[in-house]
């Protein structure tokens, strides 16, 4: 009995690995489709949560692991990983100096909840808690990490303002069991 389950684990293990890499594809294939701008006015693309978690999975950034997204209420996400901000830093050509190196080596739990609002095309993201090593950030810090941080290593990013979806999409639906993509015009 006990070699049966002793075979069985890698099994298990190949099975898991095969529906994640089979849930990223599907995932990376419905982006692709939102992108070709091909779709129909009225369109809706749904891509589940595990498709989601798949996709972050495979696309993490250097110093990020094992990144987890879960709908908690309608329109309010949470993401959760382990970060080394300084691995995320250096991987995207940031060179913190000896005393911010100090503070962001080392990998940390982190976990970010956030309000997804989105009509006529545009969206707004609100950070509403970030937790790094059980410890929430708040008010002064959360801005200074979102200042110094976020928008050093991603200049691009958007935090509690307006922005364009873009690829004519209308709305993003965030539920529990996936994210609606509707597509407008």
């Amino acid at each position: 009995m006990k070699h049966r389950v002793v075979c069985a684990i890698p099994l298990l293990f190949a099975a898991a690995l095969g529906a994640a890499v089979g849930d990223y594809l599907s995932a990376k294939q419905k982006f692709d489709l939102i992108e070709s701008d091909r779709l129909r006015a009225g369109a809706r693309v749904d891509i589940s949560l595990r498709e989601l978690n798949a996709y972050a999975e495979h696309e993490a950034p250097a110093g990020v692991r094992n990144p987890r997204i879960q709908v908690t209420a309608p329109g309010i996400a949470m993401g959760t990983a382990l970060v080394d901000f300084g691995k995320v830093g250096r991987a995207q050509g940031y060179q913190p100096g000896w005393l911010m190196s100090k503070l962001l080596n080392g990998e940390r739990p982190v976990a970010v909840t956030v309000r997804i609002r989105s009509a006529a095309g545009r969206a707004t993201v609100d950070v509403l808690r970030v937790e790094i090593s059980a410890i929430e950030i708040d008010g002064r810090t959360l801005d200074f990490l979102i200042q110094n941080i976020l928008l050093a290593l991603y200049p691009n990013a958007v935090v509690g303002r307006p922005f364009e979806l873009g690829h004519r999409i209308e709305r993003l639906e965030v539920g529990p069991g996936s994210v609606g993509v509707v597509i407008g015009r």
